[in-house]
Parts: C-alpha cells; sequence; structure tokens
C-alpha cells in the first residue's frame, strides 16, 4: 500500500482569502485547485514561476473569467507551508508585465516571511 501524500496547509497573508472569497466561482475554482495541487507538492497547468523572484518557489496563478484577469502569487519555500502572499486584478490591457507596485509588494512579504521563519516566529495572517 503507497504512502499518502501529506498535504500541507494553505496560509493567506493580509487580506488575500477575503480577496479571493469574493471572486467568480469559476475563479475560485481554478485558484483552489491550484493551492491544492501546491499543497500536494505539484504544480497546476495555471501556475507558473513568478519572474523576478530567483526560483521557481514563488509562483503565480492566472485565472481569466468574462474579459477579467486576476493573479495570485504563492510560495513554497517553507516546505511546511503553502503561503498566498497576494491576489490581484491585472487591469492592463497592454502587455503581460505584472506592474511595479505589485511585485514590490509581494517582494515585502516575502521579507516578512523570512525575517518571521528566522526568528522562530513562523506565522502570519492566517
Amino acid at each position: 500500500m503507497a504512502a499518502a501524500r501529506s498535504v500541507r496547509p494553505v496560509f493567506w497573508f493580509g487580506g488575500t482569502k477575503t480577496f479571493v472569497s469574493g471572486l467568480h466561482e469559476d475563479i475560485r475554482d481554478t485558484i483552489g485547485q491550484a493551492l491544492f495541487e501546491a499543497q500536494r507538492g505539484g504544480k497546476h497547468s495555471s501556475a507558473k514561476p513568478l519572474r523576478g523572484f530567483g526560483d521557481a518557489r514563488v509562483l503565480e496563478i492566472v485565472a481569466d473569467h468574462s474579459g477579467d484577469t486576476f493573479r495570485v502569487v504563492y510560495t513554497v519555500r517553507w516546505p511546511e507551508r503553502v503561503w498566498v502572499l497576494h491576489v490581484f486584478q491585472k487591469k492592463s490591457k497592454v502587455g503581460i508585465k505584472t506592474p511595479k507596485s505589485e511585485l514590490d509588494l509581494i517582494d515585502a512579504r516575502l521579507r516578512q516571511l523570512r525575517d518571521s521563519e528566522a526568528s522562530g516566529k513562523g506565522n502570519g495572517d492566517d
């Protein structure tokens, strides 16, 4: 009998969970499935590494609905949990580049998590 794969808990940074809960059901389904794959150690087809963060452990889920695009950024840098760092609607109609203000927020939250983990606290907003 094969051993069951452990499922890492998801921790939501700031108001990310509230933001996701207000989205259309189709988008929530895509996000939920992608996060579940991450919890099991995999990567959903809608998730890809977020450029500019040095490795493939910071990912973004891209979900489209009725002409709107939403992005969920999460990290699996800490093996015991999945952290949802940021959720936002992509507003630009030109290009796919993530706005600098969004990247700065993601970077600040990653730094906060690194500091928290280094001090042994390891908890954010759940």
